[in-house]
């Protein structure tokens, strides 16, 4: 999902060490996607998070659509690394070991 376009309230970019492509799909409300968004910012990994409450309808229904790809649940946070691996909900340990921590 291309984030070039979103506003800051749906989503960013985090500049770091690169640890891979690392995006956390969550909701502003809740409170473990803001713990995931914090481990990751202490961390200091590079990543992009995507409010997907903040988003349009075409564009939630893009990113529920790639959550889906990981986490048929759909329920957040859901952290997506380098495409391939999800880690589904605020896991601290399992999110530092796939990130070399």
């Amino acid at each position: 999902m291309d984030l070039s376009n979103q506003s800051k309230e749906n989503g960013s970019h985090v500049s770091g060490i690169d640890r891979g492509k690392v995006v956390m799909y969550g909701l502003s409300t809740c409170v473990w996607c803001k713990k995931t968004k914090k481990l990751l910012t202490d961390l200091g990994v590079d990543f992009d998070y995507i409010y997907v409450d903040k988003l349009e309808e075409d564009e939630e229904d893009k990113a529920v659509a790639e959550i889906r790809r990981f986490n048929s649940s759909v329920s957040f946070p859901t952290t997506v690394i380098n495409g391939e691996k999800a880690i589904v909900g605020f896991r601290e340990k399992e999110i530092r070991e796939s990130l070399g921590f």
